[in-house]
């Protein structure tokens, strides 16, 4: 596995924390699976490789340095004489409420090929597969009690044990939420190659979130100041969701800040900070960039 924790790409919202977690773990199940098929080498293809390989780090650390992007020597795959099979990535992406996550995801799971996981997604499904964390979660569920950190902890680690996230990858959206939660994942052997995190201020926020609509008719939103519907009868039509409202909102930031930094703190390593106030595609080409420079 690859040491504590690889300089990677998540996309986290606001948590504080003084020291950074990295813990010591042992080899992944991924790792473990590339580890049985790598081929043998001769001396004369171990020369070649090690050659190219120093070249692809030199050019990965002049990028990665012009762009104060830490990528430590731990995280390169390039292990001079060794198999240049790439492991699937392992993500972490963070943001706040309106900060685009959505949108980056989408991208990244497109061009990457990962399984993009969120907590209620993986919850619903372990309920309905009926597994023994699921069964616990259920109960919790139907009880109206928030589940435990370790029962989430427990669906997530099953989740990432499944045959399509160890041959793919995976992308984890917004979670961990908490540093109790990274902790936990970490204690579990569940490390990431990159953490994203869509920096966007508050009132920026604020402004998306509030100028939102949604068209009741064909479920489609739209937004008041950058994406209004040219069509009349559409305008006539939309709703507002009754929790975006700035004074909803500044309750769901207030919260979002109380643990990002916190949760940033566990993958300092690994983290790379996007400014999420840009285009769409303006964001997508760093956090690529960011990500093509760790999973080499």
């Amino acid at each position: 596995m690859k040491s504590p924790l690889l300089a990677s790409i998540v996309l986290l919202s606001g948590f504080t924390a003084t020291t950074a977690f990295v813990p010591q773990t042992k080899p992944s199940l991924v790792q473990q699976h590339i580890h049985q098929y790598q081929q043998p080498t001769t001396t004369t293809d171990t020369a070649l490789h090690a050659s190219s390989a120093k070249n692809k780090k030199t050019s990965r650390s002049k990028w990665a340095t012009s762009r104060n992007i830490h990528v430590s020597s731990s995280s390169n795959n390039d292990n001079d004489g060794g198999s240049s099979k790439k492991a699937p990535p392992k993500l972490i992406i963070a943001g706040a409420p309106a900060s685009g996550k959505g949108t980056q995801c989408e991208i990244i799971k497109e061009k990457y090929g990962v399984v993009h996981l969120s907590t209620g997604d993986m919850l619903r499904a372990a309920v309905a597969d009926e597994t023994e964390v699921g069964k616990l979660a259920k109960d919790y569920m139907d009880s109206g009690k928030l589940v435990p950190d370790e029962v989430i902890i427990g669906v997530v680690k099953d989740r990432l044990q499944k045959t399509d996230c160890i041959q793919s990858g995976w992308l984890l959206d917004g979670f961990p939420r908490t540093p109790a939660q990274a902790e936990a994942l970490a204690a579990q052997g569940i490390t990431a190659d990159c953490f994203i995190f869509l920096n966007v201020p508050d009132s920026v926020l604020v402004e998306r979130v509030v100028g939102r609509r949604t068209d009741p008719v064909t479920g489609k939103i739209y937004h008041m100041t950058f994406s209004p519907p040219d069509d009349e009868e559409v305008l006539a039509r939309l709703e507002q969701r009754s929790d975006d409202t700035e004074e909803k909102v500044m309750v769901r930031l207030e919260q979002f800040h109380a643990n990002v930094e916190a949760v940033k703190g566990s993958y300092t390593d690994i983290a790379v900070e996007v400014d999420g106030t840009n285009k769409p595609e303006e964001v997508s080409e760093v956090i690529m960039s960011a990500i093509d420079a760790v999973l080499v």
